[in-house]
């Protein structure tokens, strides 16, 4: 692909340059950069291009100081304009690049990264790099070798200018491709949700999280004492069922060998099938406490392996904070899934949670909607007692355990409604009696019984789970409010892939319609919080984290809560949407 491009480096060439670009409907926007991360590298180019012509800015030429230089205001203007379509690939880095660099945030996105994904409709063998994507939807070789190339030097060569303009310019066609595409499959809607979320999620990342060292080493060296207090508990509890006996007293066995505790459980007469994973020793760890010593252990294994000193390192060197890379498109639902490191998965309990806060002078924010999935599901499902349930405002566990129990709601026991909780989430994931029998240690008779009891109440929700899991298999297709598509990929001559991808494509417009309602709030959000000290520093599924001065915490929560309420409107109209808000000095509620 031969391509043509201006070099921009003086105040006067950028303000015509950039005048007459703004007069373009779609331009192909790129970046390049001397190093990964932002706050330790440079942005050293800005491309533009009309597919014909293309613009390289060399920020460099502009001083050491892009951000508060006066001649750049035209670029940031031209950034800036939501008029003109910029169509990047993996936007967020571009934006986050721009963002610190000179101060302003990319307006009118089209990311042909998220466009990929969403028309993919999660076929797993799908590829989303530029090249990639080139090569799929235009059929054109790009070559990508430059991309590694030292962008630090201080005059670029022919070839490096070439490659930076001939990215910018093969967007031009792709959007053009992509586009036509997002409209032919009704994907128009989740496309707007996740563009419009590429800025709030740019200024997350950018913000950080910040974790107090001091507060986590404490956690981990209480939880290894406790970790080193039970396996010595569970090698007492074992040692009766070890084989072979120790001249030097209790024989001791190693407690992470899967074959090794087996045979120990089985030598106590305990009936452990081949797999020893948690979900098969669950049922038995009531009647077995070497069972439950076992699971114990092994939960505050998995707490020291996946959050222990290695975590601190991901704590930025410049900002003291984690900057954690949030993927917008992280699940085939839509879901986020976040790494380096992954903050989705902290533990919910305190000791955890209390070493994220913020910052002096400021606190946190953290709003999440109360049982949203089931409100999602209660729409869809038209379900006249699902949708009065919520209406009346009752606790909607305790009203399922009413029903389930056949007692009255004000004499449900905590036991019941822990009972009626697992029940009611486990119909939004295609709970069957045998998944469910194990859950609760119910007999498969039992478990049968309380899910027709459950279904009697609510017939129009099994009504439409019926027929939304039929619609699936025969299209092979799913869909959630936005029309985010999902693409169903199974043998039908396989009867355990297709009850898998049925109980899968049922969930998926309800998981995947909270995803939407996500990424639509954090739109709002992001808007509403201009002019304030709110900004946002976590997200988790259905829960939002912003971090504000003390001051403005009572009007950011406000602003915060509306946004999240006004959110879910746009697509759950008969069920009240409820958004529980804590103002807290760490991350807890």
């Amino acid at each position: 692909m031969e391509v043509f491009f201006e070099l921009i480096g003086d105040a006067e060439s950028l303000r015509t340059v950039c005048e007459q670009l703004s007069k373009e409907p779609v331009l192909g926007f790129d970046t390049e950069t001397t190093e990964l991360d932002p706050y330790l590298g440079e942005l050293r180019l800005v491309q533009f291009s009309t597919g014909k012509r293309s613009v390289i800015i060399d920020i460099r030429r502009f001083g050491s100081d892009p951000r508060s230089n006066p001649d750049l205001e035209p670029l940031r203007e031209l950034i800036e304009s939501e008029r003109t379509v910029k169509v990047a690939h993996n936007s967020k880095f571009d934006a986050k690049w721009v963002r610190h660099h000179l101060g302003c945030e990319v307006g009118g996105i089209f990311d042909s990264y998220l466009a990929s994904q969403l028309i993919a409709a999660g076929e797993s063998d799908r590829r989303h790099s530029l090249a990639d994507v080139v090569q799929f939807f235009i059929g054109t070789e790009l070559d990508k070798t430059q991309q590694v190339s030292d962008w630090s030097a201080n005059d670029l060569s022919q070839v490096q200018l070439e490659y930076a303009a001939r990215d910018a310019a093969i967007l031009v066609p792709l959007y053009t491709q992509l586009k036509e595409r997002l409209e032919a499959d009704g994907l128009t809607r989740a496309a707007e949700l996740e563009f419009n979320a590429v800025m709030p999620v740019t200024d997350m990342e950018l913000t950080g999280f910040y974790l107090d060292a001091a507060r986590w080493r404490e956690n981990i060296e209480a939880i290894r004492q406790e970790r080193d207090r039970v396996a010595d508990e569970l090698q007492e509890m074992l040692s009766a069922g070890v084989s072979q006996s120790s001249l030097f007293g209790r024989p001791e066995i190693n407690l992470d060998s899967q074959a090794q505790v087996h045979d120990a459980l089985s030598n106590l007469g305990i009936p452990v099938p081949e797999s020893t994973r948690a979900s098969v020793l669950e049922p038995l760890a009531e009647e077995h406490p070497p069972v439950a010593k076992l699971l114990e252990y092994r939960g505050l294994q998995k707490s020291l392996t996946s959050f222990g000193e290695n975590f601190l390192e991901f704590i930025h060197p410049k900002t003291g904070r984690i900057h954690s890379d949030f993927r917008q498109i992280g699940a085939p639902t839509g879901r986020f899934s976040c790494s380096n490191p992954n903050l989705q998965q902290i533990p919910h309990e305190t000791a955890y949670r209390r070493c994220f806060h913020a910052g002096a002078g400021k606190t946190l924010i953290v709003a999440d909607y109360s049982q949203i999935e089931l409100r999602i599901l209660a729409e869809f499902s038209g379900d006249t007692n699902f949708i009065g349930a919520f209406q009346s405002g009752v606790d909607f566990h305790a009203a399922a355990a009413a029903q389930v129990f056949n007692v009255r709601a004000e004499d449900v026991s905590p036991d019941q409604r822990s009972f009626a909780k697992r029940l009611n989430f486990g119909v939004v994931y295609g709970l069957g009696a045998a998944r469910f029998a194990a859950m609760t240690g119910l007999s498969q008779a039992e478990a049968e019984g309380t899910l027709r009891n459950y279904f009697a109440t609510y017939p129009d929700l099994d009504g439409y789970l019926r027929k939304s899991g039929d619609s699936a298999l025969r299209t092979r297709l799913a869909r959630t409010a936005s029309g985010r598509l999902l693409k169903l990929r199974y043998d039908e001559n396989d009867r355990a892939a297709a009850g898998a991808a049925r109980r899968f494509a049922t969930n998926m417009p309800i998981q995947g319609t909270s995803a939407d309602i996500l990424k639509r709030a954090l739109r709002l959000i992001h808007d509403e919080l201009r002019g304030t000290s709110g900004k946002l520093v976590n997200i988790v599924h259905d829960e939002i984290v912003l971090e504000c001065d003390e001051t403005d915490s009572t009007a950011v929560s406000e602003k915060l809560k509306t946004a999240m309420v006004s959110a879910a409107r746009e697509f759950v109209k008969a069920v009240p949407i409820d958004v529980d808000v804590a103002i807290s000095p760490d991350w807890t509620k």
